[in-house]
């Protein structure tokens, strides 16, 4: 009897050990994916303001962007000034998730340059 409950406590301790690598496993980086087809487009971690304005609301201003297709360049009139911007398509669904800046004409607007603006109605989140 005692053998079997040696066993037992094993048996318990190696599910518990499976069950912790499973939650480790599916706690992965917070991430934001395309609202048309869940193709992860960029890390919760990379979001540098989430106070913008895009066409549809409200929007993140990104670092960085993965998994998309830039359309082509252009200058638009945006509340803060003249930008050279392109369109930020999802490369799985070719959905229109934002754009990114370019250029900034005015000097206060610089720091965008090279960022990627993401509006919220546009993605999801995932593992969060």
């Amino acid at each position: 009897m005692e053998e079997t409950g040696v066993i037992l406590q094993s048996e318990a301790a190696s599910v518990e050990l499976y069950k912790t690598e499973l939650m480790v496993e599916s706690d992965g980086p917070r991430l934001y994916s395309c609202c048309n087809c869940r193709n992860n487009v960029s890390l919760h971690d990379d979001i540098i303001s989430k106070a913008f304005q895009g066409r549809h609301g409200r929007a993140f201003l990104f670092a960085h962007a993965m998994n998309i297709v830039l359309g082509p360049k252009e200058n638009r009139q945006l509340m803060t000034g003249l930008h050279t911007v392109a369109d930020v398509h999802c490369c799985e669904c070719r959905e229109v998730l934002g754009w990114k800046y370019v250029k900034a004409y005015e000097e206060t607007q610089k720091y965008k340059e090279g960022k990627y603006i993401l509006e919220k109605l546009k993605i999801v989140k995932e593992n969060w």
